[in-house]
């Protein structure tokens, strides 16, 4: 991608070759959306733009927002740092999941589709991006120049739309346990209706995408056929869809949510599945909302950034736009790097498994308890019975008397009275009414106790 304030700083002697500079690089334009240029945010406040190349020759042409080397160096490995922790701890991610039978739940399908949407755009979209901002100059070719435009507004949509889905599917489990959760096959067409439409959303940037080649520069851009206005509303409606819509409906749904778990404990229930259960969904739930709120604080100033820069175009003209935008650039792709490191954090069994993902370091200890922690349970049903259920099973104790060993006296046999069937579930009889409650509400049918660990 270009940097912001270069595409509009090309100057020359001569009268109105600038305007010409300018005017094409309200075209320009890698990932428009992501990269986010100032020269397409003053296209879409009415400058005139062309497709066609300025007549006069660039070789006397210079670059007023030139970075000296030591501050070149630090951007790099700013970026740097942030794809080698994107594509490595999001693959680990997505190994944790599959590899692993115990962590194959509905959340964590999701979880591998954001995993691998954040790892794919940090390594084929970061880097990219990056060095056209340095240098202003398309490297890549005609090709790659579409699957730039491309690519990562169908990979910040996948992202996104998977994060929304986990806040459905808490919410769904939380508020209406005993309905159905979603089955293994619903969720790959939930999460392959997801990429279809991120596809929709983003192919209008492949197919319009361009590169012109210049003397001395090669330009990558999106040609909008119907010009600025077209261009502007284009990116309005993907700030909409893949950040102000999807942000609301998990604020609403992460709020009901935390008001049910949050809100109170049964009264007079002393359940220890209950309070297991709680404290298991408490844990998922802080997490996804974590995740959430780091997404949204990592792409906000990107998006004012955009909004700003339309508004105020001369803002593209000040001295240290540049720096603003890879900073606002450098925080919006960040984002594919803090999700392993919150998953490590907050939840032990992604923590196991990252301590076996880098079990060859010498100060990581593997211990039994981690192991434990992702292997099935042996005796732990795949579908979990609630309390109702068990209530209306008896337990029967069987008596023998050790001096009948005639087989035949075995009439003698005493049924013995059926247990409590709510102290075989470690709650309290006190209160049978409390007792049913916590069952509608911390389990059902179609329910897992992974699910919520």
């Amino acid at each position: 991608m270009a940097s912001v304030p270069t595409a509009e700083s090309w100057t020359d002697g001569a009268a109105g070759v600038g305007t010409q500079a300018e005017n094409l690089s309200a075209g320009l334009g890698v990932t428009e959306w992501l990269a986010l240029q100032a020269g397409n945010f003053s296209s879409a406040l009415g400058l005139p733009m062309t497709s066609q190349a300025p007549s006069q020759a660039r070789g006397n042409l210079t670059n007023q927002f030139v970075q000296p080397s030591w501050r070149i160096a630090l951007w790099s490995l700013a970026y740097g740092l942030v794809v080698a922790v994107a594509v490595f701890g999001n693959l680990i991610v997505i190994w944790i999941i599959l590899a692993h039978k115990r962590m194959r739940t509905v959340t964590n399908y999701f979880l591998v589709n954001l995993a691998f949407s954040d790892a794919s755009m940090a390594a084929f979209n970061t880097l990219v991006n990056f060095i056209y901002a340095l240098h202003s100059e398309w490297y890549f070719g005609a090709n790659y120049c579409r699957f730039q435009n491309f690519f990562p507004i169908t990979a910040v949509f996948a992202s996104i739309y998977s994060m929304t889905a986990i806040a459905v599917d808490r919410y769904m489990a939380i508020i209406d346990p005993l309905k159905p959760r979603l089955s293994a096959t619903a969720t790959k067409i939930v999460i392959g209706s997801i990429w279809i439409l991120a596809f929709l959303l983003a192919f209008p940037q492949c197919l319009y995408s361009k590169i012109k080649v210049m003397p001395g520069r090669t330009l990558c851009y999106v040609q909008w056929p119907e010009g600025p206005k077209q261009h502007f509303t284009y990116h309005i409606i993907v700030i909409i869809l893949v950040y102000c819509f999807p942000l609301l409906i998990m604020g609403v749904t992460y709020t009901i949510v935390g008001i049910t778990l949050w809100g109170g404990e049964i009264p007079g229930d002393t359940c220890d599945k209950y309070h297991e259960q709680l404290k298991a969904k408490r844990k998922v739930v802080k997490m996804m909302i974590v995740v959430v709120v780091t997404f949204a604080i990592c792409w906000l100033p990107y998006h004012i950034y955009f909004i700003l820069t339309a508004i105020y175009q001369q803002l593209n003209r000040w001295k240290y736009i540049q720096q603003i935008y890879l900073a606002s650039f450098w925080l919006a792709m960040s984002s594919t790097m803090y999700n392993p490191i919150i998953y490590c954090c907050l939840n032990k069994r992604f923590r196991a498994g990252f301590k076996r993902a880098f079990r060859w370091c010498p100060f990581i200890q593997v211990s039994t308890y981690d192991e434990l922690e992702l292997k099935t349970t042996r005796f732990h049903p795949t579908r979990q019975s609630s309390l109702y259920t068990v209530s209306r099973m008896e337990s029967v104790t069987v008596l023998f008397d050790p001096n009948d060993g005639d087989p035949a006296k075995s009439s003698r046999k005493k049924r013995a009275v059926p247990k409590d069937p709510s102290a075989n579930n470690g709650c309290s009889r006190r209160d049978s009414k409390s007792a049913s409650t916590t069952s509608s509400f911390i389990s059902s049918p179609y329910t897992s106790v992974d699910e919520y660990s």
